[in-house]
């Protein structure tokens, strides 16, 4: 099957409307699999190319008021879209209708307020002369407020009556017209049908105050749902829109489209680097916390890699590019990013199946409600006051019964969720990865590179002379800087950082299976293991080597003819945030186990530093994935976190796998949450990512539900005959508001949460 491309749709205003497009969608000839987000307003779609193209789609759904927008390349981005720039536009046009309208509402909400406190007493009755005004002014404004304000409304009901479709538009159209109809009936014909009704009681003021809510919430929904997509605009934004490249010999500013694999761009202080590539010459340090959520800038020179995205510092240097465009680092990101925000949650299948058969369930609720009090409130009431209380619990039930809660809730709280973790180097692929890790109870991880640093470095120096302990560093690491073996490079490293000048080396002889012999300012010295030092006839505490080497470090003896200066040992270091993160996973309830294939008495010690719960040693990547199968066969649900390579089959088999990446090797294809930098604390923030974005969601589900649980019978009159409760149409336009803002503002509110 084709990998499936992501659309924007235009003119999507309820869950509804997702569940018309995708089951259109579905029908289509040529169309393999299609999956509408109302959340993130796109669609999700393969097609058999020979049979059907989104042109054809688009035209599909046109006339139900829908639109594809062909998707763009990434590379062409400069911070706002053209998608983006519509909906501003069509945000603004919403701002401008509501400010057009608030004060028609003002007015029609003070006549109500008046009308009701009359009849209470509270002051007195509206004179003739202003009765006469307002009942002539009232029409003029309701017919502004639906025919202009609430014009997708009306086309919402035409499309009902004639494709069959119904969406929220289509209850807000039926209830307001049939308000606006029965009140322009009355005023018509007012002393023909007196006899027959009261109509004194018109609806002009429900009309246009029911608009003014639904047209107000619309507005505030739309530009909350705007702020849960900043992580992608923030990501838009850092890609840079030029960049400065060597060509003839000549620095030449191009766009960024522009530039090719292998050319040589130049990078000035506080720059921003464009694409991918690796550092040629020059040297300054970049902060990559854009991409990676880790603080401190890293240093770059000659051989190391640079991403598109970070800033550039206080130095200057020349890179070749590698990689350009949507191959990218950040374009990649931006690309993962969208798509989690653009997936279902498992959870939301419950949410979606309901939202598909709401709109019919209730036009058919509001038709028997208006049924019901007339045929059987007639009688206690009379025709008149039991056709008023139906026209009110009618329109009341329509406007009330709001599907967009429920088809906010599940979505806008992932869009949020995948977007803070970006912003922390936490990248998930998409939303049912990010439920499951939050039931995870046991999480396996790697040893080297994820508990470990994954490479060697200088533990410790037990200094045998009376030189300094630099001293010694800075004479051994003169000969080791000539070779090119880890350990070797662990010990200049660790010189290199602690900024020591290396004395020059001379002599250099390799000494065969034990180490090397050389001379620094005229005195000799031998360099290698404890089969050296015992060729000089030194002393060497061998058991202390022995128990050392038990825990995975590496004896480096430095010595002269006549005596042992210095044991330096060499290991690969366990990760400084390894036993805190540790820690915090058990206080969440989660259990740590370490698979490696490295010996058991290293992998023991390790885990012992890092607080790990069990050990299993020495296994191949088929032990690991039988490890794993183990444990889901018992019921476990198992996070496993490795560097995404050799690990890979045990990442797949895992409910969640976590790849770690570091610096430019980001496989973020290869797991279903990649942690940027490498970082095992990361692991700790993407389960409390999950368990936060979870509990948002439930919550989100829970108020969707109790509203309408709620709602729809208050609306209906179902309370009356008990407690005299009948819930005005106005006041149902308020709830109705209310509740998809109030699901959009709790699923921001994850962003203010720290992981």
């Amino acid at each position: 099957m084709p990998s499936p491309t992501t659309y924007k749709i235009k003119g999507m205003h309820c869950a509804s409307c997702a569940g018309i497009i995708e089951k259109t969608f579905k029908k289509a000839d040529g169309v393999l699999s299609a999956e509408v987000n109302y959340g993130t307003e796109a669609a999700k779609i393969s097609i058999d190319s020979s049979k059907t193209s989104p042109e054809k789609l688009s035209r599909l759904i046109e006339p139900l008021g829908y639109s594809l927008l062909m998707p763009e390349d990434h590379s062409a981005h400069t911070g706002m879209n053209q998608s983006k720039m519509e909906k501003m536009m069509e945000i603004d046009e919403m701002r401008n209708k509501v400010i057009s309208i608030i004060p028609l509402a003002v007015i029609s909400i003070f006549v109500m307020g008046w009308d009701i406190a009359a009849q209470f007493g509270v002051v007195p009755a509206m004179t003739l002369i202003w009765k006469e005004f307002f009942h002539h002014l009232l029409p003029l404004f309701a017919t502004y407020a639906l025919f202009v304000v609430g014009k997708p409304y009306l086309l919402g009901f035409y499309r009902f009556l004639r494709y069959g479709k119904a969406n929220m538009d289509t209850l807000i159209g039926i209830g307001t017209s049939a308000a606006y109809l029965y009140s322009f009936t009355i005023g018509a014909f007012e002393e023909t049908l007196r006899p027959y009704m009261n109509v004194d009681q018109s609806y002009f003021d429900v009309t246009i105050v029911v608009i003014t809510f639904i047209a107000l919430g619309k507005y505030l929904e739309a530009n909350s749902k705007r702020k849960t997509g900043d992580a992608i605009e923030k990501l838009l934004n850092l890609q840079a829109k030029t960049a400065l490249v060597v060509r003839d010999g000549k620095e030449v500013e191009i766009a960024i489209e522009q530039v090719v694999h292998g050319d040589i761009i130049v990078i000035k202080p506080a720059g921003r680097i464009p694409v991918d590539g690796i550092v040629i010459d020059g040297e300054s340090y970049v902060d990559e916390a854009v991409v990676t959520g880790e603080p401190m800038p890293v240093k770059k020179s000659a051989g190391t890699g640079v991403v598109s995205g970070t800033m550039n510092t206080d130095g200057s240097f020349t890179f070749r590019a590698t990689k350009v465009g949507s191959e990218t680092m950040l374009a990649r990101i931006i690309t993962m990013v969208e798509e989690a925000q653009g997936s279902r949650a498992p959870i939301q299948a419950m949410a979606d199946k309901i939202s598909s058969v709401f709109v019919p369930v209730v036009l058919v609720v509001a038709f028997v409600t208006l049924a019901a009090w007339l045929l059987i409130g007639s009688g206690p009431l009379g025709f008149a006051k039991a056709l008023s209380f139906g026209l009110t619990s009618f329109v009341g039930v329509l406007v009330i019964a709001c599907p967009c809660a429920l088809g906010l809730a599940t979505p806008t709280a992932i869009i949020v969720g995948v977007g803070k973790g970006a912003k922390e180097g936490i990248l998930i692929k998409d939303a049912a990865t990010l439920e499951k890790l939050h039931k995870a109870d046991t999480l396996l991880v790697d040893k080297t590179g994820t508990v470990t640093k994954g490479k060697p470095e200088l533990v410790s120096i037990r200094n045998l002379s009376d030189k300094s302990d630099d001293d010694l560093v800075a004479i051994l690491a003169a000969f080791e800087k000539k070779s090119e073996h880890p350990i070797a490079h662990a010990i200049v490293t660790y010189a290199s950082e602690k900024g020591l000048t290396l004395p020059s080396a001379e002599r250099f002889e390799a000494v065969k299976g034990m180490g090397l012999k050389g001379a620094v300012a005229g005195s000799e010295y031998f360099i290698g293991n404890a089969a050296l030092i015992a060729s000089l006839k030194l002393h060497v505490d061998v058991s202390s080597l022995e128990r050392e080497a038990s825990e995975g470090k590496t004896p480096v003896m430095l010595a002269t003819r006549e005596k042992l200066l210095g044991v330096f040992m060499v290991a690969d270091a366990i990760k400084p945030e390894a036993a805190a993160a540790v820690a915090q996973l058990h206080k969440m309830g989660i259990k740590v186990i370490m698979l490696t294939g490295d010996n058991r008495n290293t992998a023991a010690f390790i885990a012992k530093q890092a607080g790990i719960d069990e050990v299993v040693a020495e296994v191949l990547p088929e032990g690991k994935l039988d490890k794993i199968k183990e444990l889901q066969a018992t019921g476990h649900v198992v996070a496993m976190a490795g560097d995404g390579v050799n690990d890979s089959p045990a990442l797949a088999q895992a409910d969640v796998g976590l790849a770690m990446a570091t610096g430019t090797d980001v496989a973020i294809e290869s797991a279903g949450i990649t942690l940027l930098h490498g970082d095992v604390s990361k692991i700790v923030k993407a389960v409390r990512l999950s368990k936060l974005t979870m509990r948002g969601i439930k919550q989100n589900l829970f108020w969707a539900f109790f509203y309408n649980i709620v709602g729809i019978p208050l609306a209906a009159g179902l309370f009356y005959p008990v407690f005299g409760w009948l819930l005005s149409p106005v006041f149902a336009g308020m709830a109705m508001a209310f509740s998809s803002v109030s699901v959009v503002g709790n699923s921001l509110r994850l962003k203010t949460k720290k992981l």
